[in-house]
């Protein structure tokens, strides 16, 4: 983990978001102690969630239609929702 100042960090957030890009996790420090974590995001697309469930068994009727209306809600698309493209 890298550790950088608060003005360091405002003033270099572009160089810093393209650290986190790459996998690294960065400390702000503000008066020499740690205020912040900036970490790459973790993706949340839904895609463990359907893969739990493939293998659970049906309990009724209700239950499959809950879930069912659950993984329908899930996006299937895995690219980054914020990249324009």
């Amino acid at each position: 983990m890298r550790t950088v100042t608060a003005t360091h960090a405002s003033r270099g957030f572009s160089d810093l978001l393209d650290a986190v890009e790459h996998g690294d996790t960065i400390a702000i420090t503000r008066g020499g102690r740690v205020v912040a974590q900036i970490a790459p995001a973790v993706s949340t697309t839904g895609s463990a969630l359907r893969a739990a469930l493939a293998g659970v068994p049906t309990l009724d009727d209700d239950l499959e239609g809950d879930v069912a209306g659950a993984t329908a809600l899930l996006t299937t698309d895995e690219s980054d929702p914020w990249r324009a493209g």
